[in-house]
């Protein structure tokens, strides 16, 4: 996926989830922040960010947060580019086989999951999550507990057991980690769960991105290590 009219700010401070304040061309601007995740660990004072700049239109602000340098990492912090970057995988790479229906928020039991699909084999039920949370090229999600996340994967299990197949797939949005491993400090529930959905049958995939200013783009897989 690509971003347009994307300009270079100097991060200023966060007075909440849902807004920036940012240095644009030696002027503090209001931003809106499109991840409402802690990132206390990006979201530094000082830190190169790059924003979406949107010059007409009726918006609150004009510029959506996009990406942020982490010392020599270029990390995207937009929370709807996963979903965006796995659809364009399903139908470009078709890594579970060529699909012959897709729906993206399919409502099944009691969830909504990013994506129902169907192929000549299988049918099938996806959950996206996006990783921006990295530690000595170690990746981990969630950076703050989420029981919204936990009913997912649990929901998936529930798929399983209902004659549907069931992934989920964590999109990391920066390249060149490690592993990737579910962040039990955090949310030990969600570690367990997942550990849980692996031995009911629920695939797992940790996809890599390639990762510019203006553009995200999946370009491969990394291990998952459940046990840390």
């Amino acid at each position: 996926m690509r971003y347009t009219n994307i300009m270079a700010g100097k991060f200023l401070a966060r007075p909440n989830r849902f807004i920036a304040h940012v240095e644009i061309a030696g002027r503090e601007e209001i931003v809106h922040v499109k991840n409402t995740g802690r990132c206390k660990e990006l979201l530094l004072p000082g830190a190169t960010v790059y924003v979406q700049h949107f010059p007409e239109g009726k918006r609150k602000t004009k510029y959506d947060l996009i990406a942020v340098e982490k010392q020599n990492l270029l990390i995207n912090m937009d929370s709807q580019a996963p979903n965006k970057v796995v659809q364009e995988w399903l139908m470009e790479q078709e890594p579970f086989g060529k699909i012959t229906y897709l729906k993206p928020e399919c409502k099944h039991g009691d969830s909504r999951f990013d994506f129902y699909l169907e192929t000549e084999a299988k049918k099938m039920f996806i959950e996206v999550k996006g990783v921006t949370l990295e530690e000595k090229g170690v990746v981990m999600f969630p950076d703050a507990p989420t029981e919204r996340g936990v009913k997912h994967v649990q929901e998936l299990c529930h798929c399983l057991e209902q004659g549907y197949e069931a992934a989920i797939v964590f999109v990391v949005q920066m390249s060149g980690m490690r592993y990737f491993t579910p962040n039990r400090r955090t949310h030990a529930a969600f570690a367990e769960a997942l550990e849980r959905a692996e031995a009911c049958g629920v695939g797992m995939l940790a996809l890599s991105c390639e990762v510019t200013p203006e553009s995200l783009a999946i370009n491969g897989e990394i291990p998952i290590h459940l046990a840390g």
